[in-house]
């Protein structure tokens, strides 16, 4: 069975990057920086290719009884999410977004003049809290083990950083 979000190298999400041959961790954490989803691939692997899985796979359980829930209140990205199909994904599910325009968006939409659209919405004071992904990056890499890689297989490294995820979760 393959890993899910594989890559080159035999799908053992490795691939090469500015940095070398490395992988790339996509994940999705709530406002107290702790991980809702966790997704491996390739080096080179673009970040809005890997949005509609991380989406899918959230699941946080309720207090009480019932499912789980999968959709969160509102999702906040940087421009590297910023493009059409990630906004629609977003706008069907009613989940609301703050998103930052990438300029060269922004100039073809002005070129366009009114056929291009109206510029789509954007909160600073919501944007402000985008950094609760990057602080759950570095509570991630505080364990040796995750950001250099000493695991050889993907899903070795996939549970390397779930015990990493889970130990997070407990602490907070």
């Amino acid at each position: 069975m393959r890993p899910p979000g594989g890559g080159s190298a035999g799908g053992e999400a490795l691939g090469p990057s500015r940095g070398g041959f490395t992988t790339k961790i996509h994940l999705s954490a709530d406002g107290r920086c702790r991980v809702l989803s966790l997704l491996l691939t390739a080096g080179q692997r673009a970040d809005c290719t890997q949005f509609k899985p991380l989406m899918k796979r959230i699941r946080v359980p309720r207090l009480g009884p019932g499912r789980p829930r999968t959709t969160p209140d509102s999702v906040s990205a940087d421009k590297a999410y910023s493009n059409r199909r990630t906004r629609r994904y977003l706008r069907r599910h009613g989940i609301r977004h703050v998103i930052l325009e990438k300029s060269i968006q922004a100039g073809i939409r002005l070129r366009r003049g009114r056929v291009g659209g109206r510029p789509p919405g954007f909160d600073k004071e919501r944007y402000k809290e985008r950094n609760t992904v990057e602080r759950a990056i570095n509570r991630l890499k505080n364990y040796r083990a995750v950001p250099t890689r000493y695991d050889k297989r993907a899903y070795v490294y996939l549970g390397t950083n779930t015990v990493a995820v889970t130990i997070i979760w407990l602490r907070t």
